[in-house]
């Protein structure tokens, strides 16, 4: 059986549309679960600064709004929307809000938890402890690291390199 990549999944974007994964194939990806009103929604404007700088080169931030933390995602989707592109000049793909931990977390979420549980992953579930919670994912849609919500995006920038320099 071959190994399971990111490609294998699909989520619904803000507008409604199913995007299947493997649409980004051949790109490094960052994952991003998000919300608009969090302390780390700031981290909006260096997600898109990546993404802008580095989306000729193959590279995509994906966001995943979630409602799961502090209910910091209430918005619908038009509001989310609206918010992301007016506050910050979103340009990289949204999806539709979506759980991250617990029995209706997303298809996406729990094999990006498997593949990079995280520090405490060894112990427990790998749950998604906040938002702005990141995975890195190289070209060939396998999961490389995970960052968690105090990392800024920024800091992300001599990783993705690497990856995107790599065959």
């Amino acid at each position: 059986m071959e190994k399971q990549t990111i490609y294998d999944f699909s989520a619904r974007l803000l507008d409604g549309r199913e995007q299947r994964l493997d649409g980004f194939r051949g790109q490094v990806l960052l994952i991003v679960n998000t919300a608009s009103k969090c302390g780390f929604t700031p981290q909006y404007a260096a997600l898109e600064t990546l993404h802008r700088t580095y989306r000729d080169r193959g590279f995509s931030v994906l966001g995943f709004p979630s409602n799961q933390f502090g209910a910091q995602e209430p918005g619908s989707a038009d509001e989310i929307a609206a918010f992301c592109e007016e506050r910050f000049g979103v340009t990289f793909p949204l999806f539709a809000k979506v759980d991250v931990n617990g029995p209706a977390a997303h298809p996406l979420y729990c094999f990006l938890k498997q593949e990079r549980p995280g520090i405490l992953g060894i112990f427990g579930s790998g749950a998604i402890r906040w938002n702005f919670s990141k995975f890195l994912v190289d070209r060939h849609g396998g999961v490389t690291a995970r960052y968690g919500s105090a990392t800024r995006p920024e800091k992300l920038a001599g990783a993705i390199e690497r990856l995107l320099n790599a065959p």
